[in-house]
């Protein structure tokens, strides 16, 4: 069990005192649900409900990235073909002279 829960209402970790989720609560939480980004996203998501009950005064976009942002940062590998285009320039822009 984490020393790093939420304390509520105000939201902070109640074993740092930083805002909820912390960062050592978001390592915690990346260990617990590797493999599983839904289960984390739909876990976190219900404490985002809670959250906007408690903390109506905070923009939906800041609580948002507060929750949920930070799942998809280091969970989502750049796709190949992405990384390809991203490395050579377009097909157009080699023929045309400079």
């Amino acid at each position: 069990m984490t020393t790093h829960g939420p304390v509520m209402p105000v939201w902070s970790c109640g074993g740092c005192d930083l805002p909820w989720p912390c960062p050592t609560r978001k390592r915690e939480l990346r260990a617990e649900y590797a493999g599983a980004p839904v289960s984390l996203a739909l876990y976190l998501g219900a404490y985002l409900v809670q959250a906007t009950e408690d903390m109506y005064w905070m923009p939906a976009g800041g609580l948002h990235r507060r929750f949920l942002g930070w799942t998809r940062e280091a969970a989502q590998p750049i796709p190949a073909v992405l990384q390809e285009s991203a490395a050579e320039p377009d097909r157009d822009e080699r023929q045309q002279p400079r």
